[in-house]
């Protein structure tokens, strides 16, 4: 399912752009600002995390609380669940979150305006599948 997505949007970078099929897309994606599909996801679960999503998909996410008074504890991260089936329990979306969520930069988890983080945010995930 996930290639069929992928040739799809592949496919219609090439017609936008007139490019030959045989020619690499990624710099036809970068000169489009398209993020490749699996970014898109990560950006979708980002916009759940942030209350733009159902809440059935935000209420098992939990904020991470130590004990005692950590350095970590001003972060804002979440608590990622533990999984003993390595295939599935790692692809669901209660361990994705968490993982993605955690693995911002500080600064991304600290902004209040929605705008300002989906902006960063983008920004980040361009640099990070085009570079």
């Amino acid at each position: 399912m996930g290639s069929i997505i992928v040739h799809v949007q592949n496919s219609a970078a090439r017609l936008l752009t007139a490019t030959v099929r045989y020619d690499n897309v990624t710099p036809v994606l970068r000169s489009l600002h398209w993020l490749p599909v699996s970014a898109r996801i990560d950006l979708k679960i980002f916009k759940v995390l942030n209350g733009l999503g159902p809440l059935y998909l935000s209420e098992p996410l939990e904020p991470y609380i130590p004990n005692r008074n950590l350095r970590s504890s001003k972060k804002k991260l979440l608590v990622v669940p533990k999984y003993n089936l390595k295939t599935y329990g790692y692809r669901a979306f209660s361990h994705r979150a968490p993982t993605l969520w955690n693995a911002l930069p500080d600064d991304f988890r600290q902004v209040d305006l929605l705008e300002t983080f989906k902006s960063k945010l983008k920004t980040h995930l361009l640099r990070q599948f085009f570079n």
